[in-house]
């Protein structure tokens, strides 16, 4: 049987259960489900230590570290068709601003500026003047599965849980975008945020991503304020956030107060170097690779996730168990998904529906019936519809550990 850390688990309990491997399987928090735009949950965020340490607003997730704040859902709490906001994965780069939301909404205000013909500044009234659309959209972080890698990539474990799809209200960029007036040299854009860095210093920034025009102009890719619903969440970008379904989530600025438009590529803070980026050719665990050798991820791979049943399932014999999970693929869509019960010899095809629109997750089910006792493992795959294939083991290794779409698989004893 599990055991169970409570959600205020001090450094030494955490500390105990060993690396973050060891903790996906050991523990299953659940944790309060506070008011998310209240201040309560920015002092835990921001805390310099992890003694009673929570999320609240959060249920079914664990943390990896609390500066900056990160926390992944466990597989088995992301069976929802739609992400629920208590159930969405945390990540950031820097602080979490602390609003009043009342004051922030009615102040706020966002800036676009760079190669535009006409420079705007929108407030939230101003921007939902625009056509409004609702959309239910995949984000992944772009170091997923980051766990997998040996030797390990720099920075958090992920393992499978960041990741999630929720239904997101908003505008298009393209269209507030084409209402500025994009110039012939527009090329890329530059995303800001109003979070504060990590070490408190106004004067930087923790992370100003952006992505091609092309991308950023997508009917999909929008400027969003609410998230299932509701008003975001702060810690999902309150008041206002990009929403860059299919590509890392860092392409997806929270916060957002600024969008500047470039004529070369963006240069912002985790835009360049090693940051969310991969080789461009196949390279040994645990090479140097020259930075100039590095190429931007853009769209992720195809993959896969098993929601239910939770791993380490004991089941009876005769009676078949329904398996389901979740498919996605970037900028593309899934066309298949097969599961299997004997490492990989032999291959059921699931049921799977089609996406509610594009950029959302695929969600699959299947019927297995397992021919006697033992144990097993349900491994699955995903096929994407350029025909690629969802590796069964981690893909080529990179220096920070991006893009670990290898199958995901859970244990049933079979009495």
């Amino acid at each position: 049987m599990s055991k169970r850390i409570k959600p205020n688990a001090s450094r030494r309990a955490f500390l105990k259960y060993g690396g973050l491997t060891t903790l996906t399987a050991a523990i299953d928090i659940t944790l309060p489900a506070l008011n998310p735009l209240t201040s309560d949950w920015v002092t835990s965020a921001n805390a310099d230590s992890l003694d009673k340490f929570s999320i609240p607003g959060k249920n079914g997730l664990r943390f990896l570290n609390n500066r900056p704040l990160n926390a992944e859902t466990l597989p088995h709490f992301l069976d929802d068709k739609i992400t629920p906001n208590d159930r969405h994965f945390v990540r950031n780069n820097g602080l979490v601003p602390s609003f009043e939301p009342d004051r922030e909404t009615k102040g706020w205000t966002l800036k676009i500026d760079g190669e535009v013909h006409n420079p705007l500044i929108l407030n939230l009234e101003q921007l939902k003047r625009f056509k409004q659309f609702t959309y239910s959209l995949q984000i992944e972080c772009g170091g997923n599965g980051r766990a997998g890698y040996d030797p390990p990539g720099k920075g958090n474990q992920w393992t499978y849980g960041a990741v999630g799809c929720s239904s997101y209200r908003g505008v298009r960029l393209g269209d507030v975008l084409r209402s500025a007036g994009l110039k012939d040299s527009a090329v890329y854009t530059g995303y800001y945020g109003s979070d504060p860095h990590l070490s408190g210093d106004p004067f930087k920034i923790p992370i100003s991503r952006g992505t091609p025009i092309s991308k950023a102009i997508d009917d999909h890719t929008l400027i969003v304020w609410e998230m299932n619903g509701r008003p975001l969440p702060i810690l999902h970008g309150f008041p206002l956030r990009v929403v860059t379904p299919g590509w890392p989530g860092s392409t997806s600025i929270k916060w957002l107060k600024r969008i500047t438009i470039r004529d070369r590529e963006h240069d912002g803070p985790k835009m360049t170097g090693y940051s969310y980026r991969v080789p461009r050719y196949p390279v040994p665990p645990g090479a140097h690779v020259p930075k100039e050798d590095m190429r931007i991820i853009e769209s992720m791979p195809v993959k896969s996730l098993i929601t239910f049943p939770k791993s380490r399932l004991n089941w009876k014999l005769g009676i078949p168990l329904m398996v389901r999970g979740h498919a996605w693929a970037g900028d593309r869509s899934v066309s298949s998904v097969y599961v299997s019960i004997d490492f990989g010899a032999n291959w059921i095809e699931t049921s799977m529906a089609a996406p509610v629109n594009a950029f959302a997750w695929q969600n699959w089910s299947t019927l297995i019936e397992f021919p006697k006792k033992g144990y097993y493992e349900v491994w699955a795959r995903a096929i994407d519809s350029a025909g690629v294939t969802q590796p069964m083991v981690v893909p080529g290794w990179n220096p920070k550990g991006y893009l670990n779409n290898a199958m995901h698989r859970i244990a049933i004893t079979v009495l």
